[in-house]
């Protein structure tokens, strides 16, 4: 039983769907507050669901219903000036039961999680209330929401872009900048087939010149249109003078169509100095906003609460110290400014701010049209993938298997202390055959080559509450049979053991839950080391 008071969620976005439903499954209650009367269900908003947050959903049940209902769009066709560059195929799943990507509105997600909040008793949602003020203290939080003080043991930040109230009262900047372009979203329904499973970026088309077209697929015959427009682009004048017709109907032709919803949003550049405030954490984007190209959005959000969640009930249970929640700023933080530096490039690219940069990339374009080495270069958005905690101080390091940096787009880091865990075929000892990551999920597991000696580790795995799995084929092709690899509660790699002993597993555990943690690698604002 949790011994504390509930944790307060503050935030009915999917990333506060995502942290209350995992915590739940940590046994941990929680109350789940949000300003608005009620869910919006209108709009697209984030629609590219990574395979691997598609893989936490589904330890809530929902990942299967949200990859099902999407559609995994297969190529990505590049443009320039109407004539086709070049397009890439994205890999096939693999061993993973999810497609790469999958696009689905983000209201729809919303949807399925809400039907997972409804059927989990411990989940208090509650629309309507507003927190309006925050205090926090050694022993928890207390919030003031709807007219009503609440007591919280922890409390999770997802109040999205809007959270500069809590932010102030917390005391956390949010230094960065916006874009001065505006970009207009269209979802349309029309009956284009051969576009179903296409995404298409355009630059500098005809009929938006100087700037981007990206035009995504989705359920029910629907499009999602971005168009980069002018700092001044006024909706509602476009819409009644019937240009806004015009404009659609440059980019789907002379075919029927419903507009189904339109909007006009403004992107930034921006990260909290600090992510975890005591006993409250920050996630989501009211922790850190980024430019959408390569959806790294809402998919880092859920790795936010994915991170969070188990940290907080590890820490609330006394399996770990308070000190643990400190790695959570270590890791995500680190993630958030990744996440800036690759989607900045890319906003460099698509929206040159000086003259050399505006040339750079008009010469890029016209190489790529003939040139294959040139079409590298040209940058439309690196899709979302998982950070890999390598730096991190819960990572015992291997020096057999130091990370070799950021792999080319579109392919995963060889596996090692820090990555995520490449997903597979498992089979436990009463012959259930499940996955990796699923089991992985349930706590920390240890899983033993063939040929691995078990006999010093059982004590220790035992002792720490450390599933055991033996026969693990491993990920690499070489199949260290005689290693162990440590994994924690969200799937990544602590540890490689490569010659296990008592005193190795645990010393990777304490390490693991901050319990023997080196010291600390800083910068001077408090941003772990570039690792990539």
């Amino acid at each position: 039983m949790w011994p504390h008071d509930p944790v307060v969620v503050i935030g009915a976005g999917p990333v506060g769907q995502t942290t209350a439903l995992l915590l739940a499954r940590w046994g941990v209650p929680s109350v789940v507050l949000d300003r608005r009367p009620e869910r919006d269900a209108v709009g697209s908003k984030a629609i590219c669901q990574h395979r691997d947050v598609l893989d936490v959903w589904e330890a809530v049940g929902a990942g299967r219903r949200i990859a099902e209902e999407g559609v995994t769009w297969t190529t990505a066709r590049t443009y320039h000036r109407g004539a086709e560059l070049f397009a890439h195929t994205l890999p096939a799943a693999g061993p993973s039961p999810f497609p790469p990507f999958v696009n689905i509105s983000q209201c729809r997600t919303e949807q399925v999680l809400d039907e997972c909040i409804a059927a989990q008793p411990l989940v208090d949602l509650r629309w309507g209330h507003e927190v309006t003020a925050l205090a926090r203290d050694d022993q928890g939080v207390t919030v003031r929401a709807g007219g009503e003080e609440l007591r919280g043991s922890f409390a999770v930040v997802c109040t999205g872009a809007r959270s500069d109230v809590l932010r102030r009262l917390l005391g956390v900047t949010f230094a960065g900048h916006s874009f001065d372009d505006r970009f207009l979203i269209c979802d349309v329904r029309a009956d284009l087939p051969h576009w179903a499973t296409e995404r298409r970026f355009h630059f500098d088309p005809e009929w938006n010149p100087g700037r981007q077209v990206l035009v995504h697929p989705c359920p029910d015959s629907t499009f999602r249109i971005d168009w980069q427009v002018p700092s001044g682009y006024d909706l509602d004048a476009e819409t009644a003078s019937g240009a806004l017709d015009t404009r659609i109907r440059r980019v789907i032709g002379d075919v029927p169509y419903e507009l189904v919803w339109s909007s006009v949003y403004r992107f930034h550049s921006r990260v909290a100095d600090r992510m975890r405030c005591g006993r409250v954490l920050l996630a989501g984007d009211a922790a850190h906003l980024v430019a959408p190209f390569g959806a790294r959005g809402l998919n880092s959000g859920v790795a936010d609460a994915e991170n969070a969640a188990w940290k907080i009930a590890w820490v609330g249970y006394g399996r770990a110290p308070e000190s643990l929640l400190e790695s959570y700023h270590d890791e995500r933080h680190a993630a958030a400014v990744e996440n800036l530096e690759v989607t900045t490039a890319t906003m460099n690219f698509l929206v040159p701010p000086d003259e050399a940069r505006a040339r750079h990339r008009a010469a890029v374009l016209e190489r790529a049209a003939t040139d294959p080495d040139a079409r590298a270069l040209v940058d439309s958005g690196r899709l979302s993938e998982p950070f890999w905690y390598v730096d991190s101080p819960l990572t015992t390091p291997d020096p057999e298997r130091p990370f070799a940096g950021r792999p080319p787009r579109g392919q995963a880091p060889a596996p090692g202390p820090g990555v995520l865990v490449p997903d597979g075929p498992v089979t436990l000892p009463d012959g259930t055959r499940t996955r990796v990551r699923a089991l992985a999920r349930d706590g920390f597991l240890l899983l033993a080559g063939a040929e691995a000696d078990l006999d010093p580790v059982r004590a220790v795995a035992a002792e720490w509450r450390c599933a055991l799995v033996s026969g693990y084929r491993g990920p690499e092709r070489d199949n260290h049979s005689r290693a162990m690899w440590l994994l924690r509660p969200d799937a990544h790699v602590a540890a490689v053991l490569a010659r296990p002993t008592r005193e190795s597993l645990a010393n990777a555990l304490a390490r693991a839950t901050a319990q023997a943690v080196p010291p600390r690698r800083r910068t001077g604002d408090g941003v772990l080391p570039a690792h990539r």
